[in-house]
C-alpha cells in the first residue's frame, strides 16, 4: 500500500537530513513530499555552507497533516529556527500528533516540535545543543542514535540517518499510535 509523507523544511535545511529519509521513503515505493512556508525552492546548508536548492512542492497553505501518513522534520539550525516561530508550520505539526501519526525529527529538528507544545512527557533525542532546551520543555532526553516513542522517532546527527530512516518506515508501518504516558 502507498504511503504518503510530508517533509516540512524551509530555508537553512541540513541537506543530508532531508536528501537520505527523502530517497529512503522513495525507495519503499511511497510518495515524500516537500512542505514549506515558501512556494519555488528551497536553499539547503551542507558542509557548513550554503548548498543545493530543493524544489518545494507544496507550501503549507495548500495541505493538512489528513493528506499524509508521517511528517519529517530535519534540522540544520537556521530551518527549524524559522519552523518554529511560523504559526502555520506549529499548527501543520501539531495536527500529525492530533492525529496520532507517525513524525520524526533529527538534529535541530526538534526545537519545532517545543514551539507546537507537543513534546512534554515524551521520549527524544536531538543533537546535543538543544537537549537543555527539551529538557526545559518537558522532554526525557537521552544520547542515543534513535529514540522511538509512540510514534515519535528522533535522531541526534546525520551519522544516525540509517538508524533514523529505518525506524521512520517502521513506524510508518504500523500506522497510528494512541498516546499512552506513564
Amino acid at each position: 500500500m502507498s504511503k504518503k509523507v510530508a517533509i516540512l523544511a524551509t530555508h537553512g535545511f541540513e541537506e543530508s537530513e532531508l536528501k537520505s529519509p527523502k530517497e529512503y521513503i522513495e525507495q519503499q515505493g511511497w510518495t515524500a513530499e516537500i512542505i514549506s512556508p515558501e512556494a519555488g525552492t528551497i536553499k539547503s546548508w551542507a558542509d557548513k555552507n550554503w548548498g543545493p536548492e530543493y524544489k518545494v512542492d507544496k507550501t503549507l497553505n495548500e495541505v493538512s497533516a489528513s493528506d499524509y501518513n508521517a511528517l519529517v522534520l530535519p534540522g540544520g539550525v537556521i530551518n527549524p529556527d524559522k519552523l518554529r516561530t511560523n504559526e502555520d508550520a506549529l499548527k501543520f505539526v501539531k495536527d500529525f500528533f492530533d492525529q496520532k501519526k507517525p513524525v520524526a525529527a533529527i538534529c535541530h529538528g526538534p526545537w519545532t516540535l517545543i514551539n507546537a507544545g507537543v513534546i512534554e512527557g515524551r521520549k527524544v533525542t536531538s543533537v546535543k545543543s538543544i537537549s537543555q532546551d527539551l529538557i526545559n520543555a518537558g522532554a526525557q532526553w537521552s544520547d542515543k542514535e534513535v529514540v522511538t516513542d509512540q510514534g515519535l522517532v528522533t535522531s541526534r546527527t546525520p551519522e544516525d540517518l540509517p538508524a533514523f530512516n529505518k525506524k521512520l518506515v517502521e513506524e510508518i508501518n504500523e500506522g497510528k499510535h494512541q498516546l499512552q504516558h506513564s
